[in-house]
């Protein structure tokens, strides 16, 4: 079910054990080849596809373009909302439908730069809410729910999600081939592992030139159309976990 189609009544007559999915990405710079679009309509099509066997099981809210992208302010046209004007967002949106009675909220992203900030919503939001057992706040990245397609399919060349790469360039080249750029002059650009295991802070300007990081000249629709098929049923495979839940468990 579509937030933005209902009307207040139908919303308010769902059951409050519908998982309601707040979508979240971004607008932000993708290297001199990709839209600043791409992290939006990459996650667009994910939800799309997911949708469709989740029926009338959940609540779909339109999807949050704007995501904390301050690391990518040094390119043009990256829009961004800073971390804790992000985290009060989030916040606020989860807030709305507690207050109308949902239980089951989970937020689905599609960009690299919300994790640390949503993760740290539904911490905040447990907190708050710590007197309720019934409530179940959720964050998940798209790309993080389980699937290794470096390991089912042995032409990809990364093995984990980059930017503006091989995996995002490839999802693009299926999704909407018109808006990617010539792909002849994207050299690899390594996204390095200094002071590993330790987590450094960056801005991506020290990281890639261009903009991207990761291999987006080894991209192909054909490896964008498995890597759609394997997200997409991960999205569907967790969903389904939060509509079996049994309202008040631990384990989901």
């Amino acid at each position: 079910m579509e937030l933005i189609e209902l009307p207040w009544p139908a919303v308010a007559a769902l059951s409050k054990d519908t998982p309601v999915v707040f979508p979240i990405a971004a607008l932000e710079q993708h290297g001199h080849h990709l839209p600043l679009f791409t992290d939006s309509l990459l996650l667009g099509e994910v939800l799309r596809r997911a949708k469709e066997p989740l029926a009338s099981r959940a609540l779909f809210a339109p999807l949050t373009w704007i995501g904390n992208s301050d690391h990518h302010l040094d390119f043009a046209g990256t829009l961004s909302a800073p971390p804790r004007t992000y985290l009060d967002l989030l916040n606020g949106l989860a807030e709305n439908f507690v207050q109308h009675g949902f239980r089951r909220l989970v937020f689905v992203n599609g960009h690299g730069g919300n994790d640390v900030p949503g993760r740290q919503a539904v911490f905040e939001l447990r907190q708050r809410h710590r007197h309720r057992d019934d409530l179940l706040f959720l964050f998940a990245t798209y790309w993080s729910l389980g699937a290794k397609p470096a390991e089912s399919d042995p032409t990809l060349h990364q093995k984990t999600m980059g930017h503006a790469c091989e995996w995002e360039t490839s999802m693009m080249l299926r999704l909407a081939p018109q808006l990617v750029g010539d792909l002849r002059a994207t050299a690899a650009v390594d996204p390095g592992t200094p002071f590993t295991p330790a987590n450094r802070a960056w801005i991506t300007r020290e990281r890639s030139e261009p903009g991207h990081i990761g291999s987006p000249h080894l991209a192909s629709a054909e490896k964008g159309e498995r890597l759609f098929s394997a997200f997409s049923a991960d999205v569907v495979a967790m969903l389904e976990r939060v509509v079996r839940w049994d309202g008040k468990s631990w384990n989901g």
